[in-house]
């Protein structure tokens, strides 16, 4: 598991990518205020606007999640708490007052960059 990419996997590096040619500004690896261990992959501060791109298998996606045969019962709690961990990362940036967007892995670089796009400029003209 020290082998897995927790940052700048692929999908996340082609949705900067295209975010950051397209003139938006963020920032990586934030904290999540109130929880020191556990950061935002791409956030947009000034915006309140928190992206999270998650792994099919780590995070549980409904269409492409496998389980281990090999240690099943091990895993099968791994992966629950990964994702009660992330529905309580959810709630408190919500809470915090941020907009929280979540996308999987196998989700189309570009739509999900211009989901990101679309939620960050509605935010921007919502404070002037």
């Amino acid at each position: 598991m020290s082998r897995q990419a927790s940052r700048d996997t692929t999908p996340e590096l082609a949705v900067r990518r295209l975010l950051f040619h397209e003139g938006h500004r963020y920032r990586l690896h934030r904290p999540v205020p109130g929880m020191p261990r556990r950061s935002i992959d791409i956030a947009f501060p000034g915006a309140r606007i928190a992206v999270f791109l998650d792994g099919c298998f780590w995070h549980g996606c409904p269409q492409h999640a496998t389980s281990p045969k090999a240690n099943a019962d091990w895993w099968r709690q791994k992966l629950d708490r990964n994702m009660a961990r992330d529905k309580e990362t959810t709630e408190q940036l919500i809470e915090a007052g941020w907009t929280v967007l979540r996308f999987w892995e196998h989700e189309d670089p570009s739509a999900v960059a211009a989901d990101i796009a679309a939620a960050v400029n509605a935010a921007r003209a919502s404070r002037r």
